[in-house]
Order: C-alpha cells, then structure tokens, then sequence
C-alpha cells in the first residue's frame, strides 16, 4: 500500500536539501530546515497525545512553522480542519466545534469557547528533533481534513476528504499533472502566499510550486501590484475583482512585472473581455481555474487557450439534463464530475451528502457545456437564477452580456421581488475607469442578446463589489443592501 499523505511532500522536502523552499521576511528556510521544524511539531503532538482521527484546528498565520504544523498534523493522521482569518463569532465557532486539539500561533487562539486543549505553537516546536524522517500514521479511509465553503449561504459547510482522496491528488506528483498543469508549474519558480496555508487552493498550488523547484514566499495582506514587485513574485492567486483592479491600477501606473509569470484566477468565472484587457496589459500570465471545494480542481485555461474557456478537463467530466441523462457536446446542462482528490461528502450532513454525491459523481450545480474540441465553458450557476413570470433564467449569461459593455469592469445579477413579473434582475455594476453605465444601455444589450424577460430592472453602481471572507463575489450582500 502507497504512503498516504504526507508522505510525497517529505519526499520533496527531503530532495530539495540545501535549496531554499520558503522565504519569510529576511528568514530563508531551506528543504532540510523545514523538514527539521515538521519533525518537531509532529514529535510535539504525538507527545501530547495527538493520535490518528483527532479532530485539530488550526489557527495559525503565513510563515514556515505554520507550514510545518499543517504537514506534522496530516504526518500524525489527525482530522485537521484549518480556522481562516475573518470569521463571524459564529463561523468560528461552528468550526472549531468536535475539534479535540487547537493548534495556535495567534493571540486570540485561545478564544472560541470550550473546543480543544489548546497548543501553542511555540511549544511544539520546543520538541525533540530526532533526525528521522517522520513517521506517516495516517489511515487511507480517515477523513484527512474538513474544507469549509466560504459561508456566503450561512454557516460554512465541511466538505469531507479523506487520506486517500490526498494521496491521490497530483500537486505533488509531476508525472500525475495533467497539460494545463506542465505547463503552470515552471512559471512558480516565486509563488506569493497570503492569507492561509489551511486553505486548500494555496495549499494546493503550494506544493505544485514545491515540485516544481519553486520557492514559497510569504505577503501578509498583499497589495497588488506591489507585493508582486516587492516579492518578485513569479506567481500568485489572485481574484477576479482583485484582478480587475490589479489591469486597471497598471494600466494607469505602469510598474516593472517583469518577473510574473502566471496568476491563477480561481473564486469566480472570468469574461471573455477581461482575459483580452488582462493579456494586453500583464502580458500571457492569466490561468483561469475551475474547481469547487468538493473536487479540487476541474480544469483550467491556460494564457493561450481560447479566452472565456476552461480548456479542456483532465477529469471525468459530464454535462447532464435534469433528468440526468447526458446531453451532446454543445448543449447546456448541469456538469458532474469525478476527480481523483474529491471529497466523500459534508460532515454531519447525511441528506445533503447524499444529494451532491452521487453514485461516485459529484454533482457541481453549475450549467455548462463541453464543445466539439472537448473544451468547457460555464454558463451560470444551477442555484443562480432568478424566475420571471414562472420562467427560470441564470444569473451567469446575464452577467456576461453585461460585463461585454465598454462602461463595465464588473457585472453581478440578483434577484429583486416584482409586483408584475414575480422576480425581476437587479444588476449590480462596477464602472470601466472614467465611464459611467446608463439603466437604458444596459437593458437594451441584455434585451437583444437573452431577451426581455432578463433585461434588468434596476441598476447600482459599485466603487467594487463585497466579498466574502474567502475572496468570492458576496451576493447574499448585495441582494440585503439593493
């Protein structure tokens, strides 16, 4: 049987030696010093009790013990569930709930209520440094840990992945990495962290970097485009409406970005028009992610992949009708998925487990179609939809004719109570720099495009869009403040 998870990462650690791996402010920590810092946090919660199944949560910030932790927690099998920043009191402790141990390197680790024994980071890794490779006691079938949505809906689901489903990912893996992937990885050679090291996109994409020779270097709250200058960066996550933001603050003050290479676009889909501007102005470095904390990544369009597409999945991949029956390239249906690292369900949730896991399938409950060349192209959200007059319409195409209008950098749709019609769209704008987008335009080019019925009643413009703690557009936002 394959070394579960960690294991692969050690490997890495062990192979890149005297090679730097992380930078942290002036600290340069090499692939044997952070090897040498897993051991002792993996020793220090052994000692103090830690066994495979327990339930840690991790509070921790952005730096190379931090990291640490997160592999010494999988190498001792724990079911490890990581506490972001920005949090309600009530996400917060909704999340540490059923946790038996806490993790902390933050002045409020301690607060959140009687969840845990709490341990300081510090004093792990006060723990002896034997000198060995550390021990992997991970169980395949144990749930490795809980990724929690991003609370936009309420209260945070956690999405279930085991060991295996870790195991069998390909971040780590070079000869696992699908086309999108080859050609990705060269371009981390400096890959920007923030925010969390829980997280499972920068996780995911840190290890990529790790395998690909790459250094992880550290930004607390980055500022684009100058953390990118200050760092280096050849590489880092990035969100549409930072993206947005990042073309238009270059576009007016041209800075050096000559060491990028490749922002990944994750958190929402990203128009047609916006890859043109972000190419012409960053140059061939946009790749545009699609994935769901239930799957991993599903497929990704690279700099040079028709612009508004996904590329073409390297997964199991399926666009169904609604009676889930498979529909032909070219036709729109809901897409279900299987990927190697998926999840096994939501934890607790027994109903809702059984409702987007289905048959080995995960059900995605987003709408869109595969064309004749393989590639995918999203088209709305299955959940996203507002009903005129008994008629359901997504919010997704509705969108995307907005955000073609030259006045447009950004275009969100909700749905708005209509005494005529039942439901009619609200749509909420952010401006093109120096534009100012007019109600009559914008119901014109939505009238010609989908029909009348979408064309939108109402229109609010936005200095930016709110988001949500984990970077998305926050509608639930928008929709309680139009």
């Amino acid at each position: 049987m394959a070394e579960q998870f960690p294991g692969a990462v050690l490997d890495l650690l062990d192979a890149a030696g005297d090679r730097p791996v992380f930078e942290h402010g002036d600290r340069v920590v090499t692939g044997s010093r952070l090897l040498a810092l897993v051991r002792r946090v993996t020793n220090g919660l052994r000692a103090r009790g830690v066994r495979p199944g327990d339930g840690v949560a991790l509070l921790l910030g952005v730096h190379p013990e931090a990291f640490a932790a997160v592999l010494a927690a999988h190498a001792v099998g724990a079911r490890v569930v990581g506490v972001r920043p920005g949090l309600t009191a009530h996400q917060r402790h909704h999340l540490l709930a059923g946790t038996a141990f806490r993790v902390t390197d933050r002045p409020d680790g301690t607060a959140g209520g009687p969840h845990g024994t709490v341990l300081a980071l510090d004093d792990l890794l006060a723990a002896e440094d034997d000198g060995g490779r550390p021990r992997i006691s991970a169980r395949p079938q144990d749930v490795a840990r809980l990724l929690h949505t991003s609370g936009s809906t309420g209260v945070p689901k956690a999405c279930a992945q085991t060991y295996a489903a870790m195991t069998a990912a390909w971040a780590a893996h070079p000869d696992r990495w699908p086309p999108a992937i080859r050609e990705l990885a060269p371009r981390l050679e400096r890959f920007l962290v923030f925010g969390t090291l829980a997280s499972q996109v920068m996780m995911e994409y840190g290890l990529l970097a790790l395998a690909a020779g790459g250094t992880l270097v550290t930004a607390d709250a980055p500022a684009f485009p100058d953390s990118l200058v200050r760092h280096r960066a050849t590489g880092s996550v990035i969100t549409v409406a930072r993206l947005t933001k990042l073309v238009a603050s270059v576009r007016a003050r041209p800075v050096d970005l000559g060491a990028l290479r490749a922002l990944m676009v994750s958190g929402s889909p990203v128009g047609a028009g916006r890859l043109r501007e972000a190419a012409d102005v960053l140059g061939p470095v946009v790749f545009h992610g699609y994935g769901q904390t239930e799957t991993g990544m599903i497929s990704m369009a690279t700099p040079y992949d028709e612009p508004g597409s996904l590329g073409v999945p390297p997964v199991e991949l399926e666009v169904r009708d609604a009676g889930g029956r498979p529909l032909p390239p070219g036709t729109d249906g809901e897409l279900f998925v299987r990927t190697p690292s998926q999840g096994c369900g939501y934890w607790g949730e027994p109903a809702l487990s059984a409702e987007v896991f289905t048959d080995g399938w995960v059900r995605t409950r987003d709408i869109g179609h595969l064309d004749r060349e393989g590639r995918l192209w999203l088209t709305g959200r299955a959940r996203d939809v507002i009903i005129v007059n008994a008629d359901v319409y997504y919010a997704g195409p509705v969108e995307r004719v907005l955000a073609t209008h030259p006045a447009v950098a950004e275009a969100y749709v909700v749905a708005v109570p209509d005494d005529s019609t039942g439901e009619a769209v609200h749509a909420f704008v952010v401006p093109a720099p120096g534009r100012v987008p007019r109600l009559g335009e914008l119901r014109a080019l939505v009238a010609a495009e989908l029909g009348e019925a979408t064309a939108p009643t109402r229109l609010t413009l936005l200095d930016e869009v709110p988001l949500t703690p984990a970077g998305k557009p926050d509608k639930r936002a928008l929709a309680a403040g139009g």
